[in-house]
């Protein structure tokens, strides 16, 4: 299943792209941009991006996760692929109560990825599975 921000959500996070290759820093216009569509978790995912938070964790075959040290400590995991992160503001902000697009860490991982901040991890798949089941294992 591949989910897809709104168009104005996906169009910001290309032009902020465009923009940090281009000059290596984010326009204050974009930035405004970013806290008028994804609300209060903007500034805190700047955070986490400029605390080099967020680590893309890779498997031989392919497949991608994301982890995010929170700013509490906590190791969050996030699937960009389909916006999920497993910590309890997703749960309750972004579903539950549909206010908010996503949390700051899956935020951040947008971010990262367009400035070029991810940390690169490379797992065995073992690893990737018990870094996957260790999560569910917390939330149930």
């Amino acid at each position: 299943m591949d989910c897809t921000l709104p168009a104005v959500a996906e169009e910001l996070l290309k032009e902020i792209k465009k923009a940090f290759e281009e000059t290596s820093h984010v326009p204050d216009d974009l930035l405004l941009g970013l806290k008028f569509i994804f609300g209060p978790s903007a500034v805190p995912a700047l955070d986490l991006v400029d605390q080099h938070s967020v680590t893309r964790v890779v498997a031989p075959s392919g497949r991608i996760a994301y982890q995010v040290l929170g700013s509490s400590g906590k190791l969050y995991t996030c699937y960009s692929s389909c916006h999920f992160c497993t910590c309890p503001a997703f749960g309750f902000t972004v579903l539950q109560k549909s206010e908010s697009l996503l949390c700051k860490h899956i935020l951040a991982v947008y971010l990262s990825q367009a400035m070029g901040a991810c940390q690169e991890l490379t797992v065995s798949e073992e690893q990737l599975t018990s870094i996957l089941l260790a999560e569910e294992e917390e939330e149930g």
